[in-house]
């Protein structure tokens, strides 16, 4: 086979029970030499029983990998889990997954052939998929596939291969990261965000390729898409207080979109109805129109797409609200959030740790 390297894969999960199971089994599937992989797992402080399935897995495979290591993260949160994992990682290239996703077969394979390529940081194509079947998680899917229920991220709906701002499940050149640092333990959300900014201002390139696939299973149910939208929007509003130069203006819609509705609110109760209606009106037939191309492709059909531009409204309004909350709060959070000393630590770690420079010295 081609050339080899040795690859760090992450895992952090947070009560990801019922799907880590398929997850560590699309890992034991990969073409790519077990033996070349080093598996860190960490679980954060999970309630249901994610950590005895990452050790039911290391105690069954742990001849198998070039390394199972299994951690903590005490921090609870993606970008303290992440920092925990990076401060293990002995690989010449990081891979980080979700762990609510699904990989084929040749992901890892894929990613070290981009690498070997000369790409700094590499991805491809993420879709998502219904965790169960029947008509409701269908819709779920539809609403979560489409342009104007997902945004513009390109790992979402660009299949080119090109150059590209973000990428989702990255692989990572350990380089890039001895240059940059750990993530931003401040954003709990947005830290993708922040750390791809980083990486593109200090000269490395985030390349996107198709023929890296991998899968994302959505939320489960309505209210808990509704959670995580009201969830990313918010930090949204609080990365803009940090970090702005890596939010988009497309990050920023539907809170514009949620201040404008209370604005015009405001003048409807004042007596001039007029600009309320005229900005829903514009509102709902973009929606509509967005509605018809999901029916035009998604199939089969199903009844429930005609919920589709009601749930476009509340999940566009769950995130647009959560912007605003996160705008509000944010002089206040910056005041107890100035600074993120962890980012410096683990590059440190990272140079210091570095299996090469041990053989070179």
């Amino acid at each position: 086979m081609e050339q080899t390297v040795l690859v760090s894969f992450f895992i952090i999960a947070r009560n990801a029970e019922a799907t880590l199971p398929g997850l560590l089994q699309d890992l034991k599937a990969q073409d790519y030499p077990a033996k070349q992989m080093e598996l860190i797992l960490c679980d954060s402080l999970s309630e249901d029983g994610t950590k005895a399935v990452f050790e039911a897995f290391s105690r069954e495979n742990a001849e198998v990998y070039h390394r199972i290591c299994l951690l903590e993260n005490k921090g609870g949160t993606l970008p303290h889990g992440w920092n925990t994992c990076l401060l293990e990682a002995t690989g010449e290239l990081i891979i980080r997954v979700d762990a609510h996703s699904s990989l084929p077969s040749d992901f890892v394979r894929s990613n070290v052939i981009s690498y070997l390529s000369g790409h700094d940081v590499s991805g491809g194509p993420r879709t998502s998929i219904a965790s169960e079947k029947g008509a409701w998680q269908q819709t779920l899917l539809v609403a979560e596939n489409s342009l104007f229920g997902s945004g513009l991220a390109g790992y979402r709906h660009e299949q080119g291969a090109k150059e590209t701002d973000t990428v989702a499940h990255g692989a990572y050149a350990r380089y890039v990261f001895e240059r940059v640092g750990g993530y931003d333990e401040r954003l709990t959300r947005t830290e993708d965000n922040e750390m791809h900014y980083r990486i593109r201002k200090a000269g490395f390139h985030i390349y996107t390729d198709p023929t890296i696939r991998s899968w994302h299973r959505i939320r489960s149910s309505f209210p808990k898409m509704l959670r995580q939208k009201y969830a990313n929007g918010y930090w949204i509003g609080l990365t803009l207080g940090v970090v702005p130069g890596c939010i988009r203006l497309f990050h920023l819609v539907p809170g514009c979109f949620v201040l404008g509705l209370i604005f015009c609110g405001v003048l409807a109760l004042l007596g001039f109805p007029l600009l309320l209606q005229l900005c829903l009106g514009a509102y709902m037939l973009v929606n509509l129109l967005m509605r018809s191309l999901a029916w035009i492709k998604e199939k089969p059909f199903t009844p429930a797409f005609f919920l589709l531009p009601v749930l476009f409204f509340m999940l566009h309004l769950a995130y647009g609200a959560g912007t605003l909350v996160g705008l509000i709060k944010l002089p206040f959070w910056k005041k107890n959030h100035k600074s993120c000393e962890a980012k410096e630590r683990v590059r440190l770690a990272l140079i210091a740790n570095n299996p090469k420079k041990e053989e070179n010295s």
